[in-house]
């Protein structure tokens, strides 16, 4: 029997529910409380369920190299939130495994994930299957960055600018952030087709986690 798993911005282990999009947790379709950091602990952790999270990739991807803080009080914090959320006791972990001085690792079931494979292979443009899905981003002619408006606007207006050959107005959409600059490989999850030729993903890495945008499906391969 085929598990409901991954939907579009969701993520489903035991009976807890994850809204990727609305930031939200669910235990038995009951909203619990979970503030913006330890809820962003538990979505990198259920990136990668079964492997461990070192404390240094947990630092990178909360806390920016030019962010001041106590990192291990507030990394410690976060996750003892996130027990608290999930009604854990960290001496009997049923879903998030300390490995000291190393990092996290979940280790509960997430459904529709499978963690057996970690190889790329391309996204075909005309599947649903992969809606849910963490990919990772390819340049072409072996560029660095790939280029990513943030909504159909922008698309549309970038599209003018590439016809006219515009790469002053390209540059303004870039320099005000709505187009983004993301290098090649970095992860995204796969959110939902709105149209033909893009796909709506949200970024999982980098200086632009967590933000959404568009992509071509042959900019993208799936992971796993």
């Amino acid at each position: 029997m085929s598990q409901p798993g991954i939907t579009a911005g969701t993520l489903r282990f035991d009976c807890f529910r994850l809204e990727l999009r609305s930031g939200e947790l669910y235990k038995s379709e009951r909203k619990i409380k979970l503030q913006a950091q330890p809820f962003q602990v538990l979505s990198i952790l259920l990136e990668h369920p079964g492997d461990i999270v070192s404390r240094e990739e947990l630092r990178r991807r909360l806390w920016p190299a030019d962010t001041f803080v106590d990192f291990d009080h507030s990394l410690n914090t976060a996750v003892k939130k996130l027990r608290q959320a999930l009604g854990e006791d960290p001496k009997k972990p049923r879903f998030i495994e300390t490995l000291a001085k190393r990092g996290y690792r979940f280790v509960g079931i997430v459904e529709g994930t499978d963690v057996s494979s970690r190889t790329a292979s391309p996204i075909a443009p005309s599947s649903s299957s992969w809606i849910g899905q963490v990919a990772k981003l390819c340049a072409k002619d072996n560029l660095e960055f790939v280029f990513l408006p943030v909504d159909q606007e922008t698309l549309q207006e970038r599209e003018k600018l590439d016809a006219a050959n515009d790469d002053v107005g390209l540059s303004l959409l870039i320099a005000s952030q709505r187009i983004l600059m993301v290098p090649a490989g970095v992860q995204v999850r796969v959110l939902e087709a709105q149209s033909a030729s893009h796909c709506q993903v949200r970024i999982l890495d980098g200086e632009h986690y967590a933000k959404l945008a568009l992509v071509p499906p042959k900019n993208l391969a799936i992971v796993g």
